[in-house]
């Protein structure tokens, strides 16, 4: 049970997960910042000039009624752009160049991983016959 774990996390598919989601991580707080930073003020500056910026108040009764009521279309527009903006990212510096080296794996261009030895193959036979006699 123990072995079959450690063959799925030396895969390396895992690690490469694993890698792509930590710079996916950092990468989609640099483009929050850069729309919270840039894009949100000139997405607020179409706003009326009496709002905090672009949307509306529920209730205007009071000052703290029109803040706590605001609905604020300026967040779900940024949200949008950070997700397209990261997921365009992680299409074009992931998906499209292993897209792209699979495709060549296929046509030959790229060749494949080299295959064990034959003393490794033999060694494994050796392996997987003590294992049957011990079963």
């Amino acid at each position: 049970m123990l072995q079959g774990f450690k063959d799925f996390i030396l895969r390396g598919n895992v690690i490469e997960l694993a890698v792509a989601v930590v710079v996916g991580s950092a990468f989609q707080a640099v483009v929050d910042t850069f729309v919270s930073a840039i894009v949100t003020p000139i997405i607020n500056a179409a706003g009326s000039p009496e709002s905090s910026g672009l949307g509306f108040s529920l209730r205007s009764d009071t000052a703290e009624m029109a803040q706590n009521t605001f609905i604020n279309f300026s967040t779900i527009i940024n949200a949008l752009i950070v997700f397209i903006i990261t997921a365009a990212v992680v299409y074009f510096i992931f998906v499209l160049p292993m897209n792209k080296l699979s495709e060549r794996r296929k046509k030959g261009v790229e060749p494949e991983p080299e295959a064990p030895s034959e003393e490794v193959i033999l060694l494994q036979e050796i392996r997987d016959e003590l294992r049957g006699r011990r079963a």
